[in-house]
């Protein structure tokens, strides 16, 4: 999309102008992160992406401490502790007290493993779909330039 290029929502009224938007990186990458968030949630139900995150950290780090998640997932501990009090709720993950009794570690629960087993089949689906448009070079060069912004 050049400077010339259009924006609409609304077939019925006249586009705007986009003026410098389809030449702004934070700009493309919202409407990517956008678009890849709704085919999210309707391929993936019941989560959210944060909350797979989340999931993924603590099956692949079993025993990981809150803290250490928090830092992992770049959250305020305060916030995470919420968050982990709705997936112990939902019975996907369960507290054990560490070692030193002022710290619990996190472990999914069997339902918390088949949940994500399921969330990993669809999120698979989820990725070839938004993949679609390009090669494997293409999306590995994407990947990789990604990880250099978040960095």
């Amino acid at each position: 999309m050049d400077s010339k290029q259009k924006l609409r929502k609304d077939r019925s009224r006249p586009a705007l102008d986009a003026g410098a938007l389809p030449q702004l990186l934070g700009y493309r990458l919202r409407l990517a992160q956008q678009a890849v968030f709704r085919d999210f949630a309707a391929s993936v139900q019941g989560l959210s992406p944060g909350r797979v995150g989340l999931l993924i950290t603590i099956d692949a780090n079993p025993g990981i401490t809150q803290s250490r998640l928090a830092e992992a997932a770049n959250r305020d501990r305060s916030t995470m502790v919420g968050v982990l009090d709705l997936l112990e709720a939902r019975g996907l993950i369960e507290r054990r007290r560490g070692a030193d009794r002022r710290t619990n570690g996190l472990w999914l629960t069997r339902a918390g493993r088949t949940l994500l087993a399921r969330a990993l089949r669809a999120i698979a689906r989820h990725e070839q779909r938004i993949a679609a448009r390009l090669s494997a070079a293409e999306r590995r060069q994407l990947l990789a330039l990604l990880g250099k912004i978040g960095a």
